[in-house]
This record gives C-alpha cells, structure tokens and sequence, in this order.
C-alpha cells in the first residue's frame, strides 16, 4: 500500500469520521448542544477540504495511485453517509432524502465497480452533475450540523434547500450515469444470452 502525503490526508479524513460521530454520544452535561453542533460541523468542513486538497497535491506532486484513486471516493461516501445518519438521527433530514443519497452512492458505486471489471469505466467517469450534486452536499451537511443562525443568516433554512437540491442532482445524475452505462449492461447481457444458447 503507498503512503505519501495525499494518501494519509484521504486516511485522516477517515479517521474523523468516528470521532465526529462520538460527539453525539457525550452526555449533555459534559457539552452544550450549540457547541457540539459547531465542532461536528467544523470538523465535517476541515475533513471536506483535505478532499479537495489531497486530490490537488496528488496530480501536483504527481502521487496519484490506482489505491488513492479507490480509497479516496471511498472515504467520501463513508464520510457523506455518516454525516446523514447523525443528522436522520437529530431529526434535522428527511429520511426520504437520507435513502435517495445514500441509495445513489452505493447504486453508482456498484455501477462503477462493474464498468471497471470489464473494462468500461470511461463510461461512468465523474460528471459536472456528479460536482455539482457533491458541492451542494458539501455545503448543506456543514449547515444542517451547525443548525443555528450566522451573522443572521438561518443555517438551518440554507442547509434544507442545499440538501434538496443535493437530493435532485443525485437523481438526476445518478440516471446520467446508468444511461451511459446502458450500452455496455445491453450488450453484456446480449453477450451472456447468446453463450448459454450455445
């Protein structure tokens, strides 16, 4: 497994996930409730960075790696995923919207993991809709932590109307994503009936 720089920044992103779930298991009276929300909702903001940052530093230092390359998708959905579960949880997200993310994640990430197998993973590479859905996701999830009002701004209203669109562009890109794949599922299909008819 290589170990450079972006590597162990994709590794901390990881690593905080549990510790930004573990502050919604201390007691009340050891941590106001405003406080926790603004550490889980820093920490959610710095570990969204080292995403960006690892990425950056990998093609500058020319360190990309087929591992970092699977791992850091990887410790972004672990990431998105808990980050949803925590605010289900707080009642602070809809359920239905929790399952249409977390649903598309690992459809796409099945997809991508298939593409990949036979040779086609062009197909499904990443999408401005794919961006597009991860900034707003990345912007709501802070906002929905925090919960409460900055500088007169409701964080929380920001947070609900971000994380609806998220919802939309996960569905919309997440249909992007099997239609270019459709060809290839078509064929190998076509491909597996016309064998066992042999």
């Amino acid at each position: 497994m290589p170990i450079n720089l972006p590597i162990a920044l994709t590794w901390l992103r990881i690593a905080m996930i549990p510790l930004i779930v573990g502050l919604f298991y201390i007691p009340a009276d050891w941590i106001s409730v405003p406080v926790r929300d603004a550490v889980a909702a820093f920490a959610f903001i710095v570990a969204a960075l080292t995403d960006w940052f690892d990425g950056w530093l990998a093609r500058r230092w020319n360190q990309t790696s087929s591992f970092g390359a699977f791992l850091d998708p990887v410790a972004d959905k672990l990431m998105v995923c808990a980050a949803l579960l925590i605010l289900l949880d707080l009642n602070r997200v809809d359920s239905f919207i929790a399952l249409i993310i977390i649903g598309r994640e690992i459809t796409i990430s099945a997809l991508r993991e298939w593409m990949a197998k036979i040779g086609a993973s062009g197909s499904v590479a990443v999408h401005r809709l794919g961006k597009f859905k991860t900034a707003a996701q990345m912007v709501a999830i802070p906002c929905l932590l925090y919960w409460q009002p900055l500088y007169g701004v409701s964080l929380q209203l920001v947070g609900q109307v971000l994380i609806v669109i998220a919802a939309i562009l996960t569905v919309w890109s997440m249909f992007y994503y099997l239609r270019r794949a459709w060809p290839e599922i078509r064929d190998r299909s076509d491909r597996d009936k016309g064998s066992r008819k042999a």
